[in-house]
């Protein structure tokens, strides 16, 4: 943001994610905030953080199905025909981005997979027949794209993958620079993918 170097948290997310017994949302609209919110107050075991942004994000459309397994932390936002042989993985503002991404990348004939992960302790805490049905273990080209610390989301992207993330402190500009700047573009994330599925 504009605001200095008090408004550049790149840490925050993932240090929310390790502490012991927090529970983390950062939802990517509408319909993830009021199934965060909802867990949120009806958790009894322990605290919840929600992650929201102050930009006007789009609204994805939903099957009652996907609806339901949000509440699961990570699942299946958008799919292709078929095995993926492209797993786009995102949280909060950059899901646009990858459901953007996935659209001009599956008009190239591309099979690309989103998967939505507003919770990764929700997701983590699934069966591992849902957390295989989600991120398969044999599709191994995998970018996960998330506007804080980048190690993070190592263990969902393998030694394989790539992720879209901060490896400094943010710097002090407007928001569409900043996001140029560091890669947060549509642009980028097809760029990446290409590069991964060549």
């Amino acid at each position: 943001g504009e605001d200095g170097p008090t408004h550049q948290p790149v840490e925050q997310m993932a240090s929310l994610r390790l502490t012991p017994n927090m529970s983390t949302w950062r939802p990517c609209d509408q319909v993830e905030s009021a199934v965060a919110w909802k867990l949120a107050i009806e958790r009894k075991d322990g605290p919840t953080s929600l992650i929201f942004s102050r930009q006007n994000l789009a609204q994805q459309e939903r099957s009652e199905e996907q609806v339901a397994n949000i509440a699961k932390g990570g699942y299946i936002l958008k799919d292709c025909e078929g095995k993926p042989e492209l797993i786009l993985i995102a949280t909060g503002s950059e899901v646009e981005l990858a459901v953007n991404a996935a659209a001009e990348l599956t008009a190239e004939g591309k099979k690309v997979r989103v998967v939505s992960m507003p919770a990764t302790d929700a997701f983590d805490k699934q069966d591992a027949e849902y957390r295989e049905s989600v991120l398969p273990s044999d599709v191994t080209a995998r970018i996960a794209v998330e506007a804080g610390i980048a190690d993070f989301w190592y263990k969902y992207v393998g030694f394989g993958g790539k992720i879209i993330g901060m490896t400094t402190f943010g710097e002090s500009a407007p928001a569409g620079d900043l996001f140029k700047m560091f890669g947060f573009t549509t642009e980028n994330v097809v760029n990446t993918a290409k590069e991964l599925l060549a």
